[in-house]
């Protein structure tokens, strides 16, 4: 692949991981690795690799500001305990990941979003009058934490952010409103907390090339932007079943690139 295609490609895989992570409010990781192993046709540990390190610059810094300007709001004690975690678990995960097989590392991403799933499957709605933003601004520290832990190890371990780990622990496992939780989850695409692992990676030679990385970069720019303009239009509840099918149809291309 000469170096445009490998840009242009890198562009389009920037683009659907930005418009993927603005839309639904989680770091772009996760749609990064899948679309790395579509348009790129990046073996599973490199597809991982070329996440982390897309996700080192603050791509999430325009979804944040559009969730903030719908009236969200982040309070600085979750940030702290979620970020700690975030770095226990960051190591962690990518010394463990370049220690297993591609294959492993699917089955495992396929078992991580099947779980997601259930989790939002099983959420149960709110009734609006409970749902106001801003409520919750007070939680404890050591779900906080162990919600950060587990984040940064699916980051280290399948190269995906982690945040859809941080959305979905804080709206189904601590109550936090839907919008909130994704306002938090992207302020994670900000902070450079995927460096650790990264690093790991890269010193493996876990990458693509440079045009590739170059091209995800100014896509992720702009998608996630636009994918944040249309999710302050939606409703809590159609952002909670879009998140359902999204990861629903990551699950089932990831299942067959396992069996392939």
């Amino acid at each position: 692949m000469s170096w445009i295609h490998e840009l242009l490609a890198g562009i389009g895989v920037g683009l659907a991981g930005g418009l993927t992570s603005g839309f639904m409010g989680v770091s772009p990781g996760g749609g990064l690795v899948v679309f790395s192993v579509l348009l790129l046709g990046a073996e599973q540990h490199v597809a991982q690799g070329t996440s982390l390190i897309a996700q080192v610059p603050p791509t999430g810094l325009a979804g944040v500001r559009r969730y903030w300007q719908g009236g969200n709001r982040s309070p600085l004690p979750w940030i702290i305990w979620i970020g700690l975690g975030f770095l226990i678990g960051g190591v962690s995960g990518g010394y463990a990941a370049v220690a297993v097989s591609d294959s492993f590392l699917q089955w495992a991403y396929v078992v991580y979003l099947v779980a997601l799933i259930a989790a939002l499957a099983l959420r149960r709605e709110r009734k609006d009058g409970n749902d106001e933003i801003g409520k919750r601004r007070e939680l404890p520290w050591l779900p906080l934490l162990l919600v950060g832990t587990l984040a940064g190890f699916s980051s280290g371990f399948m190269g995906i952010g982690g945040g859809l780990a941080i959305t979905v622990g804080l709206a189904a496992g601590l109550r936090v409103p839907q919008h909130q939780a994704q306002l938090v989850s992207l302020i994670f695409s900000v902070i450079p907390t995927t460096i650790p692992p990264a690093s790991i990676y890269w010193s493996k030679g876990h990458v693509v090339g440079w045009p590739a990385i170059i091209g995800i970069l100014a896509g992720l720019w702009v998608g996630t932007d636009l994918g944040a303009r249309m999710a302050n239009g939606v409703s809590k509840s159609v952002l909670r079943r879009m998140m359902i099918g999204f990861v629903s149809l990551m699950a089932l291309y990831m299942t067959y690139k396992a069996l392939s």
